[in-house]
C-alpha cells in the first residue's frame, strides 16, 4: 500500500528541470524531448517511514528513483532471520527492468517520495533512448563497486572504520545531491536508527553507541541529538574510515 502525495510536493516536482535528483537520476542525461516522454509514464508515489515498498519476489509493475527519504534493502533467509543488505539514498534506482519481481524487500526507513515510471513502457523506451541504458548502466556498475567496497568495510574493518565509512557515504551523497563541496562542512540528518546501523555492519548496538560518542568526543562529528549531525572536516572524516581523499565509496 502506498499514499497519494500531498498537492503541494506533487506540484512541487511536476516540472522535472527542478527535481533535486535531476543531475544523478536515471534521467540525467535525457534530452527535452525524451523526458517529456518519460513524464508520459510517470507517476509519484509516497510512503510512510516503515513502510514496505515491495517484498522480496513479489511482482513489481513499475521502476524509479527515491525523489526523497531513504530506504533499506533486506533478505529474510528461511529461518526467519533477516538481514539489511543495502541503503538506498536519493536518486537511487529501484526495480530491475526485463526482471518481474523484486529482489529484496524494500523499506521505507523515512518518510520517502519516489518517481516511479511503470515499468513495460519504461523498458520499450530504455530500447531505444541510449541516454536512458547508458545510465542505468552507469548506476548498476556505481552500485556494484560500491558492494565490493562494503565487503571491504564488513570483513576487513575495525568498529570505528565501519561507522566512520557509513557517515562518509551518507555525507558524500548529501554534498553531490545538494550540489556542494565536499571540502566544506557538511550537515545532515542520519537517516537510520543505531539499531539499523548496528545490523547493517554487523555490530552490536552498545558497540555502534561507544564508536559514535567516541567520534564526537574526538572531534571528527558533532552530534545534535541521536541524528543531526555535522562533519567540520571531511578528509578527517575519511581518514577514520580508512579511506583516501580520492573516495573508495562511490558518491
Amino acid at each position: 500500500m502506498y499514499f497519494d502525495m500531498p498537492q503541494a510536493i506533487a506540484a512541487d516536482l511536476q516540472d522535472c528541470g527542478d527535481c533535486p535528483i535531476r543531475h544523478r537520476a536515471v534521467c540525467a542525461r535525457c534530452e527535452t524531448d525524451e523526458l517529456e516522454r518519460l513524464d508520459q509514464i510517470k507517476y509519484y508515489r509516497s510512503y510512510e517511514a516503515g513502510q514496505t515498498i515491495v517484498w522480496s519476489g513479489e511482482p513489481m509493475d513499475f521502476v524509479g528513483s527515491l525523489v526523497r527519504g531513504i530506504a533499506t534493502l533486506s533478505q529474510t533467509m528461511e529461518d526467519g532471520r533477516t538481514q539489511m543488505v543495502g541503503l538506498l539514498l536519493p536518486s537511487d534506482f529501484v526495480g530491475r527492468p526485463g526482471r518481474r519481481g523484486a529482489a529484496y524487500d524494500v523499506v521505507a526507513t523515512t518518510d520517502l517520495v519516489m518517481c516511479c515510471f511503470r515499468k513495460v513502457p519504461f523498458e520499450e523506451m530504455m530500447a531505444r533512448t541510449p541516454h536512458i541504458a547508458q545510465r542505468l548502466l552507469e548506476m548498476t556498475l556505481d552500485e556494484l563497486d560500491a558492494a565490493r567496497e562494503w565487503m571491504l568495510v564488513l570483513g576487513r574493518k575495525t568498529a570505528r572504520e565501519k561507522i566512520a565509512s557509513l557517515l562518509s557515504i551518507i555525507a558524500r551523497r548529501d554534498a553531490t545531491l545538494n550540489l556542494r563541496a565536499q571540502d566544506a562542512k557538511i550537515v545532515f540528518d542520519l537517516p537510520l536508527t543505531r539499531e539499523a546501523m548496528a545490523d547493517y555492519l554487523g555490530l552490536t548496538l552498545e558497540t555502534v553507541s561507544r564508536q559514535i560518542s567516541a567520534l564526537k568526543r574526538d572531534g571528527v562529528i558533532v552530534l545534535e541529538g541521536k541524528r543531526h549531525v555535522t562533519i567540520p572536516d571531511f578528509e578527517r572524516l575519511l581518514d577514520e574510515a580508512g579511506d583516501d581523499s580520492d573516495g573508495g565509496f562511490l558518491s
